[in-house]
């Protein structure tokens, strides 16, 4: 392999960003260029890329709550749309191959149907690296994106599993006793640490008992991945652990966006078969707007997870390869789908890094969606008349919470979108209450109160504090506002907004660890 190779990825990927697009677009267009300019394949992306999918998977697994898939908005959600749109998308392609457009004239029904199918996916690796970017895969909205697309990614296992002609080996029914392993799951992971056994312990997870064992008996490895997540969801390890896979993760998933690229450059009529399929996305964006909203979750929450899931996904490929082995399909349909993918994610990436101002350009001629009452986790909320708003109740929100209460009491008011968080600390004594101070209608339907005197804004991500603090400057909030970063150029940001006072974490962990230090040595007196 040349190195000058990883050039191509790296230089159109900062072209990209500084155009506004996310990264991969730069990875997706390096891999056409790299085909383009006479590299026909590189072997060597496919493995790193199917790594990069499972580890994905598994990170999913390790943040998921399985209540979230019982909820309506979820496996309805997903079912009706999936339906709804393999019926239209189908009377398109034969609209289209009666109007003699292109490629879609040698298909029949049933290659129409599955076409159609391979089309009703959203792409994983995009929603989840974009979710991901903005820090809000554990908002409602985040979630239920998510959730649709897992159970998407489970019709898509149950048709690659029925499209070998074989059912998995009767082993497979062992694989339900998995469950019975999670108390030695929990003690291994106990006593890895945190380095790099840790590292090493979650790829085992992934390719060992959870990719190698499915793929064993019959199953998609990439089941496995994301079941093995889930069985270590609930260890309070699992987030340090997905932390610590995320560089290994981001990386290998440059080469699943190279090998897109790496399927070879269309002919013409490819091209346009692409770009007719691609005025489907339209149709599959407002299927899902039209009915998240019909199951009564506000209109920004559905807005932001149907831009999220409007787009082609890789999975169309998965299908797709399955069936031109099958000899169900002609192989031109792999490039045609690797066009729409990447066409789909050009499309994707702009309108969900403005899907806020979609939203409030939108918010007015939309509204009549909604259906009353909300969703119980999407419900306005209503403050009272504390004199402290900390917004993210996280370990640092709950640790200046507890920290705070001997000075104003009562008067505190901790602030978090994620349900378990408010149930825990409600439980432990704490005044919290469930709200996303990233979604505007929380600042617009907020009751507006002369009391609060101080706001703490302790979200982990960073963007969540930036917007927060951009909010409180637009509604002219009189009181001081502190808020924590990482890096000098996001306290920089905050500060420019008028954040009264802004903690770096890492600078206030070692002036604590001092502090402490300094009251410990004050109460030793001195041998006599």
């Amino acid at each position: 392999m040349d190195p000058m190779l990883l050039l191509f990825p790296l230089l159109l990927a900062l072209l990209a960003t500084l155009l506004g697009f996310p990264p991969l677009i730069g990875y997706l267009a390096a891999g056409f260029a790299l085909y383009g300019s006479g590299v026909e394949a590189l072997p060597f992306l496919e493995p790193i890329a199917d790594l990069g999918v499972l580890l994905l998977l598994f990170a999913i697994g390790l943040k998921l709550d399985l209540r979230s898939l019982a909820r309506a908005e979820v496996w309805a959600g997903a079912s009706i749309h999936l339906l709804l749109t393999m019926v239209i998308t189908t009377s398109a392609i034969k609209l289209f191959g009666t109007m003699g457009i292109a490629l879609f004239g040698e298909l029949d029904l049933n290659q129409a149907i599955l076409l159609a199918f391979a089309l009703g996916f959203s792409s994983t690796v995009f929603a989840i690296k974009v979710l991901e970017e903005r820090g809000e895969t554990q908002s409602l909205y985040g979630r239920t994106a998510i959730g649709i697309l897992i159970m998407q990614d489970l019709f898509a296992v149950l048709y690659l599993t029925a499209s070998k002609g074989a059912l998995p080996s009767p082993w497979a029914l062992l694989l339900l006793g998995l469950p019975l392993l999670r108390p030695l799951l929990y003690r291994l992971l106990d006593r890895v640490g945190h380095g790099e056994m840790l590292v090493l312990f979650g790829l085992a997870m992934t390719l060992v008992l959870g990719a190698a064992l499915f793929e064993a008996v019959g199953l998609k490895p990439d089941l496995g991945a994301l079941v093995l997540g889930l069985l270590l969801a609930g260890h309070p390890k699992a987030s340090e652990l997905s932390k610590s896979l995320f560089l290994f993760k981001e990386l290998f998933l440059v080469a699943f966006f190279l090998t897109i690229g790496q399927q070879g450059l269309p002919s013409g009529a490819e091209v346009v078969t692409a770009l007719a399929l691609l005025l489907l996305l339209p149709i599959k964006l407002t299927l899902f707007l039209a009915l998240l909203t019909r199951f009564r979750l506000r209109l920004r929450s559905a807005l932001m997870a149907s831009l999220s899931l409007g787009n082609f996904s890789e999975f169309g490929l998965i299908v797709l390869t399955a069936a031109i082995a099958a000899g169900s399909m002609d192989p031109s349909w792999l490039r045609v789908m690797a066009l729409l993918v990447a066409f789909s994610f050009l499309i994707a990436a702009p309108l969900s890094t403005h899907g806020q101002g979609i939203y409030q350009a939108l918010r007015n001629r939309l509204l009549r969606l909604e259906r009353h009452p909300l969703h119980p986790e999407d419900q306005p909320i209503r403050l009272g008349q504390p004199r402290v708003l900390i917004f993210g109740m996280g370990r640092i929100g709950s640790g200046a919470y507890d920290d705070l209460i001997q000075h104003y009491g009562d008067s505190l008011l901790g602030i978090d979108h994620k349900q378990e968080i408010i149930e825990r600390h409600q439980n432990e004594g704490r005044r919290v209450v469930l709200g996303d101070a990233t979604d505007t209608d929380f600042w617009d339907k907020l009751e507006h109160s002369d009391s609060v005197e101080l706001v703490i804004l302790a979200m982990p991500a960073h963007q969540g504090n930036l917007f927060t603090a951009e909010q409180l400057a637009r509604i002219d909030f009189p009181g001081r506002v502190a808020a924590i970063s990482r890096w000098p150029e996001e306290a920089e940001a905050l500060e420019a907004l008028g954040v009264t006072s802004v903690y770096n974490i890492y600078q206030a962990a070692g002036a604590g660890v001092a502090e402490q230090v300094v009251e410990l040595m004050g109460k030793q007196t001195p041998a006599s």
